[in-house]
C-alpha cells in the first residue's frame, strides 16, 4: 500500500509521498562518531517513496535484512516546485516538518563503501524510512531555533539542534535545487546529530519536534 502524508490533524497533504532526498554527515559530531570526514559540501542520497512506512506502526519486518541502526532526523515536506531556487525561494516552498527514522544497515552500508559501491542496498530498502506526520510551517518559521530528540526505553539517545548543521535548511535546499528539481509531495531528511547505534529489539521509541511533534513507536 502506498504510503499517504499527512498533517497532524489527520488531513492530507494533497500530494502523493515523491522521493525522500537526504543529506549525510550535516552534523560534525555524527561525522566523527563514525570516523568519517566532515563534508566541505552536503553529501546526498535518496530512499524511493517505497521506503517509506507511518513511523507510529511496529518496526519488525525491517530486522529480515539484518541489524539495524537508527538515526533521527527532521524531515520537510516539500509543497512547490523548486529548481534552482534561492534560500528565499526554497523556505516558502517548506509545507511541513516532521521527523523520520534513516533506519540504516551498517554493516552493509560499511562494505558498500569500502568497495566504493552505492549505499541502496543499506538505505533504501522497504520500510528504511519511517516517517512521522507534518507540522505545518511558512516562510516565517526560524528553523535555527527548532530542536527535536529521540528516547529509546525512557533513555536520551539522540538530540539534534538545527543551529548544528553544518548546511542549514536554507543554504541544504538551495544546494539541492541546483541539481534535483523538487517537487511537490517530496520529502527532503536533513542529517542526523551524534548518538546514532544498534536499533534493539522489543523497544518503546519515543520522538519530538519542538515545532509541536511527539510521536511514538516500538520495535519487535
Amino acid at each position: 500500500m502506498a504510503f499517504t502524508t499527512r498533517f497532524v490533524d489527520g488531513s492530507e497533504t494533497g500530494h502523493p509521498l515523491g522521493k525522500i532526498l537526504c543529506v549525510g554527515r550535516n552534523y560534525a559530531e555524527h561525522a566523527a562518531e563514525l570516523n568519517n570526514p566532515v563534508p566541505s559540501a552536503p553529501l546526498l542520497f535518496m530512499k524511493p517513496a517505497t521506503s517509506a512506512v507511518e513511523l507510529e506502526s511496529p518496526i519488525a519486518r525491517q530486522f529480515t535484512h539484518g541489524e539495524v541502526h537508527f538515526e533521527t532526523e527532521l524531515a520537510l515536506l516539500i509543497g512547490e516546485r523548486l529548481s534552482e531556487a534561492s534560500e528565499a525561494e526554497a523556505l516558502a516552498g517548506i509545507a511541513g516538518a516532521g521527523l523520520a527514522l534513516d533506519l540504516t544497515l551498517r554493516d552493509v552500508q560499511s562494505a558498500l563503501k569500502e568497495k566504493g559501491h552505492p549505499w541502496e542496498r543499506a538505505k533504501a530498502f522497504d520500510g528504511a524510512c519511517p516517517l512521522s506526520r507534518f507540522v505545518p510551517v511558512d516562510a516565517d518559521t526560524d528553523w535555527a531555533s527548532v530542536s527535536f530528540h529521540l528516547d529509546i526505553n525512557g533513555q536520551r539517545q539522540q538530540s539534534g539542534k538545527l543551529s548544528d548543521m553544518l548546511f542549514s535548511v536554507p543554504a541544504l535546499l538551495e544546494e539541492m535545487t541546483r541539481t534535483f528539481t523538487l517537487e511537490p509531495g517530496d520529502v527532503v531528511l536533513t542529517g542526523t546529530p551524534a548518538g546514532v547505534g544498534k536499533l534493539p529489539r522489543e523497544a518503546v521509541l519515543g520522538l519530538s519536534l519542538s515545532l509541536g511533534l511527539d510521536v511514538g513507536t516500538r520495535t519487535r
